[in-house]
């Protein structure tokens, strides 16, 4: 390799007529690239053609003529008359050059920085700043670069110039001489390059993912692009690919209105823009949504029931209503609410099988899947019986939230708070509200929903005594039980013994249940007899015994 070959570029800001063989802006990329080095001071380099002595940041002396390209001579070569290669210093002109390390735009860029970073924009490309950082040289990081072209360039009052873009404005030079600038600039060099040598070294650069379906969890998706191998409405450009639109057609001159075929060709173009609208649309929803996430999705959805799957599919149609955080917060309340209707709907079949606690019913699930899974008994006249498979009946899935709500022991957040009362002797809880004085700590009797006895505030001498309904004169009770009679568990003890008395099935006697509470509710929890006798519409015998038990109850006050 002859010196010459180490230096295949040439600066922006040379002087002087340009040679006949001076590559392209692709050329000048394509080799400049080569002598760029990340974690050093980067930029252009140039070197003698006969010493190979680097005169990146001294006076040059570039050859003009057309046979040397980019043929550049240090000073004391020049003087001395060396020379190599094509090059004949008696007959070919030349130009000198100098570094112009002053600032033009900004107090700490030089116009040479100016002059590579425009350079570097126009090979590299818009956004490339790594590569234009390491074009510029100096130590200049990629985010300073983006950063200085951006104030300088893009935010510019004279967009797309700069604020100081007259040649006349000498204000910056004035202020800051070249000796102050370039000592400067120096300085922070060296800074730069002390701390660059401190530094943890660079991880190496790994090979991008190209950006092709195959690169990509979800079959189809190219994640360079943003797009998809197939996309919605995927023959859309289809209708409009060999349409034309010449200035001035479609306009008849006479009237000034648009003819049949430039409205038909407008339609179809208004036609083309819905069917973009809606595939950004829809890319919208999946990018906002992480679907592209397929493993992370598929993985929760994994840990779903059946009935949870179904129901979160159902409800996916609402995802182009609403962001991520409103949708999850959404289908997690949905999912609340599922298993909220499961826990119930086991708690009244528990009820129905006369299980009184949550510990049992534990047991009667554990049991009952026992049976479940148990193979089907076999005859003493069947064949096949020795060699038929048992069938197995598959496991009844019950959502783990489901679980936890009719467990034996709940959560802290949903265990009941116990009211301890404590003798007024003992503790004055306040003045203003008066306290019985044998208000004492007294357990009531039944299981709660966690299977265990509570505590309840009752005082001693103020316990309700049971309520017997008078028997009907000359009717007998009516025989009430689970297998005839529907809606029953809905009822408690006393209210199926009324039942019983009035002769009246659970359903009629719901209805007039919710009918008195509603009525009673419209005059602050009072209510008349009179008033509940045209509520009920039935027997005054029966209604004024319904109202007593209600009053009894503590559901209504007598008025």
């Amino acid at each position: 390799m002859t010196p010459g070959t180490q230096r295949k570029r040439s600066s922006p800001d040379d002087r002087g007529q340009p040679s006949s063989g001076e590559t392209t802006p692709t050329d000048m990329g394509v080799i400049k690239r080569k002598n760029i080095v990340k974690g050093n001071e980067g930029g252009l380099k140039y070197i003698c053609d006969v010493c190979s002595a680097d005169i990146t940041s001294t006076v040059r002396i570039r050859c003009a003529h057309a046979a040397c390209s980019e043929y550049d001579l240090c000073v004391p070569c020049f003087s001395k008359g060396d020379f190599s290669r094509d090059h004949d210093p008696k007959t070919h002109p030349f130009s000198v050059i100098e570094q112009h390390s002053i600032p033009i735009y900004t107090r700490d860029w030089g116009a040479d920085e100016e002059l590579l970073l425009l350079e570097g924009l126009e090979v590299y490309g818009l956004g490339s700043w790594s590569d234009v950082a390491d074009h510029v040289g100096g130590f200049r990081t990629k985010e300073e670069v983006c950063e200085h072209y951006t104030k300088t360039y893009i935010e510019s009052s004279n967009f797309p110039l700069p604020e100081n873009a007259d040649p006349k404005d000498l204000s910056l030079i004035e202020e800051i001489p070249r000796e102050d600038f370039q000592s400067r600039k120096k300085r922070r060099i060296e800074i730069r390059k002390e701390a660059a040598k401190t530094a943890a070294p660079a991880p190496p650069k790994q090979k991008p993912t190209a950006s092709v379906p195959a690169c990509h969890e979800v079959q189809g998706y190219m994640p360079g692009r943003l797009e998809f191998e197939t996309e919605f409405c995927n023959e859309a450009e289809e209708a409009v690919q060999h349409m034309m639109f010449d200035p001035g057609d479609g306009v008849n001159t006479r009237t000034g209105e648009l003819e049949p075929e430039m409205e038909l060709k407008m339609l179809v173009m208004n036609i083309y823009n819905a069917r973009l609208t809606g595939r950004a649309d829809r890319k919208k929803i999946i990018f906002e949504h992480e679907l592209l996430q397929y493993r992370r999705n598929n993985n929760i959805d994994k840990k779903r029931t059946k009935e949870e799957r179904e129901l979160h599919n159902k409800a996916k149609p609402f995802a182009r209503m609403m962001n991520h955080q409103d949708f999850e917060a959404f289908t997690t309340n949905l999912e609340y609410e599922h298993n909220l209707r499961q826990a119930i709907s086991q708690l009244q079949d528990w009820r129905q099988m006369r299980i009184g606690d949550l510990k049992t019913g534990e047991k009667y699930e554990h049991d009952k899947q026992i049976r479940a899974q148990r193979p089907a008994p076999t005859g003493t006249f069947d064949r096949l019986g020795g060699v038929r498979m048992p069938k197995t009946n598959p496991p009844v899935e019950i959502p783990p939230a489901t679980i936890a709500l009719t467990a034996p022991e709940l959560p802290e957040r949903l265990k009941p708070t116990p009211h301890l009362h404590i003798s007024s002797s003992t503790v004055q809880i306040s003045s203003s509200i008066p306290q019985p004085a044998n208000m004492m700590l007294t357990p009531s009797k039944g299981p709660l929903t966690n299977g265990n006895t509570n505590v309840s505030a009752t005082p001693s001498s103020q316990l309700k005594p049971k309520y017997s309904v008078p028997s009907l004169s000359g009717t007998a009770p009516l025989k009430l039980a689970n297998e005839n009679t529907t809606d029953l568990h809905l009822l408690t003890k006393e209210e199926a013994d009324l039942c019983s008395a009035l002769r009246l099935m659970p359903k009629p006697y719901l209805v007039i249940k919710e009918g008195l509470i509603k009525e009673a509710m419209k005059s602050g929890g009072g209510l008349k007899r009179k008033s509940a006798k045209e509520v009920c519409k039935i027997e005054s015998s029966k209604s004024a015994r319904i109202f007593d038990f209600f009053v009894h109850s503590g559901w209504i006050q007598k008025v």
